[in-house]
């Protein structure tokens, strides 16, 4: 198991070395007064565009600019968002909190509904509960985002003022940027709760409903579709046949026989799934409100800001190869066959 980790840990800075080469390589299209701004570190930096060029050498040979950029991205210095009126670092460990509260808020109910109603889905074959998950499966996954959101917002905000947007209130804003308030882990509502301040707690997990219920409902429907997929082509296999001769409880057979080979595909999905609503799920963000890391990525890229689209999407790509590598773990673990054939 080790010697395979580690194998996959090697390819991880190749494959990194290709995305960041990649994403520079499109940035050529821009003229270098327009690269010029992922060098600028203070906004007062932009009326002294044609020093910064001269500085990083933005009219030299494209591997040459990329050296100094990725030497730059190394330190942690990754421009100045003017979308987020601070530098691009910053930006991130900013809005990225509220997307990963989100993302652990949404996730877990995805997979938990996703899998078990999946699984009930193939052993109840052409019943009703088998028809009530593929229709809220097709339904889901044919939904836009968008729709569902604002459907969602006319009925629980429009009309029965439960759930706003956005992700706080005015006295819970007041209330988080104050000098008595400490920031444990940039969850608001953990923080909210180990301040001792549940009624801030409680707000700030009212402005998470409709957002997760958004995605779980659109997310769940590919989840849903492809554990049902995979569990039936499993309860059909030989060994399965196998094991009802043998006469071993229906159960049994699906929890340790069926399950654990039908999980193989679900684990891939689910870790892309994971990865992207960390990625920031941009649709759903922008009708909230949400201040994640998608919506200021959505800002960036209408206000031509490069520091900031690059900045997002750097680490939308980052998290991509991570999930990958963490896809590839999981798959060792689920099935010792991959492990020992690597």
């Amino acid at each position: 198991m080790v010697k395979y980790v580690l194998k996959r840990l090697a390819f991880l800075p190749l494959v990194m070395f290709g995305v960041t080469f990649l994403l520079f390589f499109l940035l050529q299209f821009l003229s270098p007064e327009m690269r010029a701004s992922l060098y600028v570190k203070d906004p007062r930096q932009l009326s002294q565009l044609d020093a910064v060029i001269e500085k990083y050498g933005l009219r030299k040979p494209m591997p040459v600019q990329y050296g100094i950029w990725l030497k730059q991205v190394a330190h942690g210095d990754l421009g100045y968002s003017e979308t987020a009126k601070m530098p691009v670092a910053d930006a991130i460990r900013a809005f990225f909190p509220a997307t990963f509260e989100l993302t652990l808020v949404t996730f877990f109910p995805i997979l938990i509904v996703g899998v078990f109603f999946g699984v009930l889905s193939a052993v109840y074959r052409d019943r009703l509960l088998d028809h009530v998950t593929r229709f809220v499966a097709i339904t889901g996954y044919s939904l836009p985002s968008f729709v569902l959101g604002l459907l969602l917002l006319m009925v629980f905000y429009g009309h029965l003022h439960w759930f706003p947007p956005g992700r706080y209130t005015l006295d819970t804003d007041m209330l988080v940027h104050g000098s008595a308030f400490h920031h444990y882990t940039g969850l608001l509502s953990l923080d909210c709760a180990l301040n001792g301040d549940w009624a801030a707690c409680g707000d700030v997990l009212k402005h998470l409903v409709l957002p997760a219920a958004t995605l779980l409902y659109i997310s769940v429907a590919l989840l849903l579709r492809i554990t049902r997929s995979s569990m039936l082509e499993e309860l059909t296999k030989d060994y399965v046949r196998t094991a009802r001769a043998k006469g071993l409880p229906e159960r049994t057979i699906i929890r340790k026989h069926a399950l654990a080979n039908a999980l193989i595909p679900v684990v891939t999905l689910s870790s892309l799934l994971f990865i992207g609503l960390l990625g920031g799920v941009v649709i759903t963000e922008t009708v909230f409100d949400f201040p994640g890391i998608g919506r200021w990525g959505v800002q960036a890229a209408q206000q031509l800001d490069i520091p900031g689209v690059l900045g997002s999407t750097l680490l939308a790509a980052t998290l991509f190869v991570l999930a990958n590598l963490i896809s590839d773990i999981l798959y060792a673990v689920v099935d010792p066959r991959i492990r020992v054939g690597n």
